[in-house]
């Protein structure tokens, strides 16, 4: 008598099953980088100049709101509510392959979602929420064919929020979503204020701008916290760019290398949400870590 098989039968059960729950669950469809980042605007002609006069982005002929940065990018417009809301960026959003199993991934992982995506001609995409309520978007969406001639920047390279809880950020976007380090770095050495997770299928990142829970920030403070950031090549070439559009700087609107290695300038719409430009690449070493991931191109 084989004392034993009742158990290795229970065992191979367990296993089947384990192997049976493991196939139903949905997979994660491809993530590629930004999509788009909307902005609220008090002043709709002051922003169209700042994003078209002096960025050089394209605006679509069909759709106002919308500024193209290239073929899949862009910064859409929203009018401001009344009052004004404490983030003055409505929403950043990345570009998927599958909005809708996209949808029932994050379902089956626990994150609050519509129960259906909403769709515009070939265009689909659905809203949520980060740990820190953020408002983010995924959408599906095949490329356009409006391009601007001469922009300041080809490509948008990362966006960020200001967010109170690391670890909950990197269950939602590392643990759930693929998202991965790219670096991290602070003010001061040894004190963590920055973290970068590139997205799994590309090189676009999404950037903590970590702060202590239940501190209050002001609308100036969000408005740098919150920001979306501009690639190019050269950023004295970008300047001269700039200047030719008539660019005149701001106090604190400087070239620098910042903490990252890398040569950076920063610019204010009109409500006063910052926009970065930076080099793809450092020029020297970073504080804080070493790059971990592969770095934007134009």
């Amino acid at each position: 008598m084989n004392l034993h098989r009742p158990a290795l039968t229970c065992w191979t059960l367990l296993l089947a099953w384990a192997a049976i729950t493991a196939a139903q669950q949905p997979t994660r469809p491809k993530i590629y980088g930004i999509s788009h980042v909307a902005v609220y605007a008090s002043n709709p002609a002051a922003t169209d100049h700042f994003l078209t006069g002096l960025l050089g982005m394209r605006q679509n002929t069909h759709w106002k709101a919308q500024y193209r940065i290239n073929r899949t990018q862009g910064v859409e417009v929203e009018t401001m509510p009344n009052p004004a809301p404490a983030n003055l960026i409505a929403h950043i959003a990345f570009l998927t392959n599958d909005c809708e199993a996209m949808r029932k991934y994050l379902a089956a992982h626990g994150v609050k979602v519509p129960d259906h995506v909403d769709s515009s001609g070939s265009t689909h995409w659905f809203g949520f929420h980060d740990p820190s309520g953020n408002p983010f978007e995924f959408v599906q969406a095949a490329p356009f064919h409006l391009i601007p001639a001469h922009p300041v920047s080809h490509h948008m390279i990362h966006a960020g929020f200001a967010v109170t809880d690391r670890a909950a950020e990197d269950h939602l976007f590392k643990d759930i979503l693929g998202f991965h380090l790219y670096w991290y770095g602070g003010m001061k050495t040894g004190h963590t204020d920055w973290v970068d997770m590139q997205v799994p299928d590309g090189t676009d990142w999404f950037e903590y701008m970590l702060v202590p829970k239940g501190k209050p920030l002001s609308k100036r403070v969000r408005g740098i916290l919150n920001h979306y950031a501009l690639g190019v090549s050269n950023l004295h070439n970008a300047v001269r760019q700039l200047e030719a559009h008539g660019w005149k700087p701001q106090p604190g609107e400087k070239p620098q290398i910042g903490r990252d290695g890398k040569w950076q300038l920063n610019l204010y719409d009109p409500d006063g949400t910052r926009v970065e430009l930076m080099e793809f690449r450092p020029t020297r070493k970073p504080c804080c870590s070493p790059y971990v991931g592969k770095h934007p191109h134009p």
